[in-house]
């Protein structure tokens, strides 16, 4: 297998995360206010107490396997997209790892919020509330409450892509609608509606670039295209 390859299976695994997040978001953990600003930490330390796998999976999901799965995606587009434009390549590259950084980190803070709360609310329900509500405001400030790394990167790598043609028309017009959507995520009152445009644009874009990286045919760059 090649690393064109591994990019594209990586592409449609983390499409798959966010198919996985948003299911379980929309239906067990509804009643919590995820993604909503009525978010209560008392009922999400209950919760956690009775279901700790469950959120833990819904984190390693949405965050550990999605990042490690963007490591990949990261490495394979910037080699394909080097060819055409060798400094577009580089510059995804930083932003596509810097994006991946955050998000593995968002996930472990996640993670060991629910294994402190668990461990508190046996003797300390008040106290596992608000140690739940601190170590969540660092997840959401390294990225669970706004977009703007994946947005920058994902942006980029459409533009770069539709620029030398490596990537597909609808590819590149679908990421740097879902880059722009990720980016408004930066003013508040906008932030919950572009953050679900964001989401369900950025799946549908790793499923089309799913789709180009595994294409037999390779899209011919520069020298091969004579340029």
């Amino acid at each position: 297998m090649t690393l064109r390859t591994f990019g594209g299976l990586a592409a449609l695994l983390c499409g798959g995360t966010y198919v996985f997040g948003f299911a379980l978001l929309l239906t067990v953990l509804a009643p919590l206010g995820f993604g909503s600003g009525e978010l209560d930490a008392d009922a999400v330390v209950a919760f956690a107490s009775e279901n700790p796998g469950l959120l833990i999976t819904w984190n390693t999901g949405i965050y550990i396997i999605n990042a490690l799965g963007l490591t990949v995606l990261v490495t394979a587009l910037a080699a394909h997209l080097r060819p055409a434009t060798p400094d577009g390549a580089a510059l995804t590259r930083a932003f596509g790892l810097i994006w991946a950084t955050l998000v593995l980190a968002a996930g472990m803070v996640a993670n060991v919020a629910v294994e402190r709360a668990v461990t508190l609310a046996a003797h300390d329900p008040e106290g596992a509330a608000q140690t739940w509500e601190v170590l969540h405001a660092v997840e959401l400030g390294l990225g669970g409450g706004n977009e703007i790394a994946g947005a920058v990167w994902i942006a980029c790598v459409s533009l770069f892509g539709w620029r030398g043609k490596g990537l597909g028309r609808f590819t590149s017009l679908l990421g740097l609608v879902t880059g722009a959507a990720g980016i408004i995520t930066l003013v508040p009152a906008a932030g919950d509606v572009a953050g679900a445009v964001f989401g369900l644009g950025a799946i549908g874009w790793f499923f089309a670039i799913g789709v180009d990286l595994l294409r037999v045919r390779a899209r011919p760059g520069p020298a091969a295209a004579g340029v």
